[in-house]
């Protein structure tokens, strides 16, 4: 029934965000399109104060560049360059929703970071969570959108740039999906609490999935600067998440494994956080 009323919610995000589009007295596509972003996220909100769980959010994510993509593919663009980028944003979407679906246990379960927010706001929480756990990713995402708008509303012939784009970002999805399927298969094995995930990609660096997130922006960064060698503004998206990774959510994560893993200091001290390495001897 959780999954039911979350589909309702994005059902009726859409709805709100295609009204927008459609009514808004605006001519920019990309600032139609950010309004629509945020009136949906508006939405979720609604649904998530509702239901007094946050974590309706969370595939909101993965789901607005796809919903984003496909409307600024509607404009003027070069047919195959809208195929390729549109392929790949859609393949990054759909696997990331559906790693969150298999893994949302419901109603009665809200992401932990969300569960420590929430003691440590109190009575202002939902003034907090509107804020920093909802129109702050939702700027994020725009941020990193900014490069899919150039790459898709300006027909510009094809380069090498975009090969190389291509190459970057499904080598994103790739890690991503490999390293979150390694996760999922640990999590579902593993008997013992005190174990560290240190095998496969997860032996290289501690946050593989983190890695792949990140390297999906710059993907489509590198696309934008293949449509418009001028677009070099765009990279503000891709450092702004990762930014936002390794200020924020690996710190967060850490300072969590650390509680909770007696040995997560001897990890650290062997495996890069975010890029790969060779691991280093145990002392």
């Amino acid at each position: 029934m959780a999954r039911f009323y979350c589909a309702v919610a994005y059902l009726a995000a859409l709805a709100a965000a295609a009204l927008a589009v459609v009514w808004l007295p605006i001519a920019s596509p990309w600032w139609r399109a950010a309004t629509a972003d945020v009136i949906a996220t508006l939405v979720v909100f609604a649904f998530s104060r509702s239901f007094d769980n946050a974590s309706f959010y969370d595939p909101y994510w993965s789901v607005a560049p796809i919903a984003l993509g496909i409307y600024w593919a509607s404009f003027d663009g070069n047919p195959a360059r809208h195929a390729c980028v549109l392929a790949l944003v859609m393949a990054w979407g759909v696997r990331l929703t559906y790693n969150w679906l298999r893994h949302w246990r419901g109603l009665d379960h809200e992401d932990w970071r969300y569960v420590d927010l929430r003691d440590k706001s109190g009575r202002a929480y939902w003034l907090v969570a509107l804020v920093g756990l909802h129109l702050f990713p939702t700027v994020q995402v725009l941020l990193g959108c900014m490069a899919l708008y150039i790459a898709l509303v300006r027909p510009a012939p094809l380069s090498w740039l975009d090969a190389l784009a291509a190459i970057v970002t499904t080598s994103a999805i790739v890690i991503e999906a490999v390293a979150d399927k390694q996760l999922h298969r640990f999590t579902q094995e593993n008997r013992d609490p005190h174990r560290i995930l240190d095998t496969g990609l997860w032996a290289w660096s501690r946050h593989p999935n983190y890695l792949g997130e990140v390297l999906f922006w710059w993907g489509l960064f590198f696309f934008a600067i293949a449509t418009d060698r001028s677009a070099w503004w765009t990279i503000a998206g891709p450092l702004a998440i990762t930014g936002m990774f390794v200020f924020v959510s690996i710190p967060l994560i850490e300072k969590r494994m650390l509680h909770k893993r007696p040995h997560y200091a001897a990890h650290q001290a062997r495996v890069p956080s975010l890029l790969p390495w060779f691991p280093r001897a145990e002392p």
